[in-house]
């Protein structure tokens, strides 16, 4: 299934795009992070003086630099400004250990990296033990907090080098940046192997959320959160690029914490709160809720799992939410295929990933790649401008995952319905066989989220000795709610087929997550 292609109306390319919103929105501000409240104005001019203070340390069109650090008003600018002049951002993992960093800025022969040491009480430039295991290609540290960092460039000194002349040679840089440039290489989670590194241009990061900012009918006066990480396409593409193309302000939070989250809703009247579906039940059952306004909110914009019914609805009656629309994407498509519209009923919001974005298609097939009639599932399949450009440095995974006419296989399950809307069953690496029936934990989780007790659920198989794999379930209460093992098992059993109903049931406070903030299935399974 498709749509007519999108013409972005915001230009393809970062620095025309930021040229254009500056020029029409000087005084509306654009980053607001505690005291720091930059205009778009402000903006623009934070992003030209630090491209051309990046020139000045030798960074030219075409490498590549990392940025290793929390989501900031300081990533935001240092980000755009590389993309400004050619240069490709590489975002890593705030959550990975010095080893699995030094690969990925190895790999991309990453020049520069930028750093903000302290956070999660990590010396982010420390782990990398530059002294034992050299990174030839990276001349140049940028140490975007306020903590010493040996051989760092401090973030006011990088600013200090960005004068008159300086900007010029980076708005001549810009001015010949185009929509093929790569704008990010995004690295997959690895929690199925070596991380891949996703080439993504700056003119289809453009194009499609162009029509992912349209779709969501956001602009300028909205107010967004940003705590989806930034080396995350939900936080890069989907939050910094998004507000950017939509003119709206956009609010970033270096780790989310509930009380924190009601605290800026609260003040600052944000409108519209993006992240995967398990932040909802944490801002919903936080005792810091209690007498909070968060009248303000009209937007939520989730994904990244099956998003239960019942969890919609708690959203917009606990927290107020006028507007809840489901979408779906991977690293691989940009971070964007489907989404539901305005005028979607709740049925369909409720109940599946909405249609393609336009210019997008989708399909889905078996096996033996053959498409399969709508209503059948089988694997999620998608070709058009969201498709990224390939694997970094790596052909036959490339080829593995985009054949030859184009299409991009997202080891996704699901099923087309007869209106063209999405509907995600689970991850195929995720599914587990009971006694020879294939069980899907998202379906099963699901399910779980039904029961009026319980807040969030994870499902995993375990081995079995009779069936081969069973299901076992973590389970989070909600707030001030009693609950059992034996009590839960016994509703499933009323809920699913027996196959489906999971043999274990752990009562638990906290689920493992990744960094971006999804339930880690592989930490669940080492346990």
């Amino acid at each position: 299934m498709g749509s007519p292609a999108f013409e972005p109306s915001t230009g393809n390319t970062v620095p025309a795009l930021l040229r254009r919103r500056a020029a029409a929105q000087p005084s509306d501000e654009a980053v607001v992070q505690g005291a720091v409240r930059w205009t778009y104005a402000d903006l623009l001019a934070h992003v030209r003086t630090a491209a051309g203070a990046f020139l000045r340390l030798g960074v030219r069109p075409g490498d590549r630099v990392a940025i290793w650090a929390p989501n900031s008003e300081r990533w935001v600018a240092a980000s755009l400004a590389l993309q400004y002049v050619g240069v490709t951002v590489v975002p890593v993992n705030t959550r990975y250990k010095g080893d699995e960093a030094r690969e990925l800025i190895a790999r991309t022969d990453a020049v520069g990296l930028l750093t903000e040491s302290g956070f999660l009480g990590l010396d982010y430039a420390g782990m990398l033990d530059r002294d034992h295991h050299p990174l030839p290609a990276l001349r140049t540290l940028v140490e975007l907090g306020d903590a010493p960092t040996p051989g760092a460039t401090r973030w006011s000194e990088l600013m200090s080098q960005g004068d008159a002349a300086a900007c010029a040679d980076a708005d001549r840089l810009a001015d010949e940046v185009g929509p093929d440039t790569v704008s990010a290489i995004i690295f997959t989670s690895g929690t199925t192997g070596r991380p891949k590194g996703a080439m993504l241009g700056q003119g289809q990061l453009l194009t499609v959320f162009g029509a992912y900012a349209a779709g969501l009918g956001v602009g300028p006066g909205d107010r967004a959160l940003a705590a989806n990480p930034f080396f995350h396409t939900f936080g890069y593409a989907a939050g910094i690029l998004t507000c950017l193309i939509a003119g709206a302000t956009l609010y970033p939070m270096a780790a989310f914490d509930p009380a924190q989250v009601l605290d800026v809703i609260e003040s600052e009247r944000l409108t519209w709160l993006p992240g995967p579906p398990t932040i909802y039940p944490m801002l919903m059952d936080s005792p810091a809720r209690r007498g909070r306004d968060t009248s303000s909110l009209r937007l939520a914009v989730t994904g990244a799992s099956v998003v239960p019914g019942e969890l919609i609805r708690r959203m917009r009656s606990d927290l107020g939410f006028r507007e809840v629309l489901t979408a779906y994407g991977l690293t691989e498509s940009s971070g964007a295929v489907t989404m539901c519209s305005l005028s979607d009923p709740d049925d369909k919001v409720e109940q599946t990933s909405g249609r393609p974005l336009p210019g997008v298609h989708v399909a889905i097939r078996d096996v033996d790649g053959r498409a399969l009639p709508a209503g059948e599932s089988g694997e999620v399949c998608v070709h058009g401008p969201n498709v990224m450009l390939g694997y970094l440095d790596d052909p036959a995974s490339t080829d593995e995952a985009i054949d030859a006419r184009g299409w991009l296989r997202t080891g996704d399950v699901g099923f087309l319905d007869a209106d063209g809307y999405l509907h995600i069953t689970d991850r195929i690496k995720d599914m587990f066989i009971v006694g020879g029936f294939n069980a899907y934990p998202a379906e099963i989780e699901r399910i779980l989220t039904q029961h009026p007790a319980v807040s969030q659920a994870a499902v995993i198989g375990v081995p079995d000795p009779r069936l081969g794999e069973v299901g076992r379930a973590y389970v989070i209460p909600r707030l001030d709610a009693a609950l059992s093992a034996e009590e839960l098992i016994a509703w499933a059993r009323e809920q699913m087929a027996n196959y489906k109903v999971p043999r274990e049931v752990v009562i638990t406070d906290d689920l493992p997550r990744n960094g971006a903030g999804k339930i880690s299935k592989l930490d669940l399974k080492r346990r």
